[in-house]
Parts: structure tokens; sequence; C-alpha cells
């Protein structure tokens, strides 16, 4: 079995002060990456702040023998990021690796959510990871190399009671992923997305006792390392926990073409069955070829 590589590289890891995040900067100091270890040390709510919880990772990093530096910028602050991008260039030359992976949760149901919270969630999850990999872009392009990671959720990919905010962001960064892996290929940048299901503690309290005991950040920090490595894939969405592992991924049907003169509301509802119908299903990697797949077909009247 192969050893996954990874070569003189430095790694931003954002919310490494616990849970997943410490997890993925452990592992990847155990590779022989350098690391910097960023935390704003809030709580789950994103309430408070602190850098011990990021200092006491980089300890246990340099304990081992790894490289480390602590930063405790806001990742919804472009400028905070962005010094935090600059340090580490200044420090170790460059940056090779940014997994976002920093979170709040403000769950209420829809109807209690405030608009506050639910922007909150956004900023945090959905803006904070656009302004990390923005503060990054341009320098791996540059280098003709780059890894990323955004952190998704079933949440997001599948919905869950109590969650329109964190579902929502969960979804966003996903729209991100796929159109910059469109433009980071040339430059070697590679784009990923991670879909964890652990024990941290944004889920105490919500998965029964046996289970959680299961679900480490371990288990989820394996399918993590595959993602930046120097032979990542590009554009998947990893699952990952309790040692099992699996991808998500979005088709679209056949479904059917409507000449001129019967699109209608009706003729739309009486073949929905067709157009529901999963055979022939594809999964598209760019947006322009459901385009093409409509155009062709109103061209040819085939349905």
């Amino acid at each position: 079995m192969s050893t996954v590589e990874f070569k003189d590289r430095v790694a931003i890891v954002t919310g490494a002060g616990g849970g997943l995040g410490k997890s993925h900067a452990l592992e990847l100091a155990r590779r022989g990456v350098k690391v910097v270890v960023n935390d704003l040390g809030g709580n789950v709510h994103g309430e408070g702040g602190s850098a011990t919880m990021a200092e006491q990772v980089v300890a246990e990093i340099e304990a081992m023998g790894g490289e480390a530096m602590a930063n405790g910028a806001n990742v919804t602050k472009e400028d905070e990021v962005q010094a935090m991008v600059d340090a580490a260039i200044a420090k170790w030359g460059k940056v090779d690796i940014l997994v976002n992976n920093a979170g709040i949760l403000r769950d209420k149901s829809f109807s209690k959510m405030e608009m506050d919270n639910f922007r909150l969630v956004l900023d945090v999850h959905l803006m904070g990871s656009a302004i990390c990999t923005k503060a990054v872009w341009n320098h791996m392009k540059e280098n003709a190399y780059g890894r990323i990671v955004m952190t998704t959720s079933s949440s997001g990919n599948y919905g869950n009671f109590g969650q329109t905010n964190y579902g929502a962001a969960k979804t966003g960064v996903i729209g991100l992923m796929n159109t910059l892996c469109i433009e980071g290929a040339k430059y070697d940048i590679r784009v990923n997305a991670l879909s964890p299901t652990a024990a941290t503690r944004m889920t105490e309290g919500l998965i029964p006792e046996d289970a959680f005991k299961l679900l480490t950040v371990e288990s989820v920090t394996a399918g993590l390392i595959p993602l930046v490595c120097d032979d990542a894939p590009n554009r998947l969405i990893m699952c990952a926990g309790a040692g099992g592992f699996a991808a998500t991924k979005v088709y679209e049907t056949q479904g059917i073409h409507l000449p001129v003169g019967e699109q209608t509301a009706e003729n739309v509802m009486a073949n929905m069955d067709k157009i529901t119908d999963p055979s022939g299903q594809e999964e598209y990697t760019q947006g322009g070829q459901q385009t093409m797949k409509f155009v062709t077909g109103a061209m040819g009247g085939a349905s």
C-alpha cells in the first residue's frame, strides 16, 4: 500500500483549536506538514475568544517534533485572514494547503430563527471559507499548486430540522467548490469538500452515547488527508464518519423535451414521472452541460 505523500508542504487549518480541526492539524503535522493552527477560541455558538486553544495545539505539535504556529484570526475578517496568510508565507515561504473547517451553530426551527443568526452562520461558514480561500488563491496560482478543502455537511446535502442557516451555508460551500475547481485546474489547485460525522462540541447531546463513542474525529481526518495530499482528487465530496467513507454526488435526470406550443404547466405536471425518472441520469461537472442538453433536445425535438 502506497503512502499518502506530502512533500515539504505548509497548511492552514481554520477552527483547529479543538474537535475536527485539531485532529486535522495534528495528523498533518505527524506527516511532516508545517501547520498554521487557526482558532478564534470561541464556543460552539461563536461567542468569546482566546488564542489559548490554538496555542495548546501548537504545543502538542511541537512536542512531537513538528512545526506549527498559532493564529487567532477571525475568518470573517479579510484583514485578519490576509495577515494570517502573510505570516505563514513570511515564516515558511508559502501556503500549499487550506482546510476551511471553522464553524458555529445557531440552531432553531425556521419559524423561530432570527435573521441575524441566519446571517451570522452564513458569514462564518460560507463567507469565512470564501475569504480564507481568496487570501491564498493568487498565491497558489503563482506557485502552480494548491489543495483546498471546504467542510460541508449532511445537513446541507440532505437537510436537517432546525438547521436552515447551517444547511444553507453548507450547501453554499459546495457551489463555491464547484466553480473553484474549474478555475483552479490549470494551476494544479484542487478543491474538494469533506462531509463529516463526528463526536464534537457541535454534535454532543444530539447522538446516542454508544454511537457517539464510535464517531471519532480521527475517523473523519482519515478522509480529509487524501483530499489535501499531492495526489488529491478534484471536486470530490468525501463523506466520513465512524469508519464509513462515501461520496456525495448530484445527478440530473434525462427528463423530457416539450416542443413549442406544448410547453405548459399542465404538460409539465402530466409528465412528472418521466421528468423524475432516474434512468440514464448523469453527473454534470459544469453548468453548461445542462444548457447543452436542453438546447440539443429543443433543436432535435427529442423527448
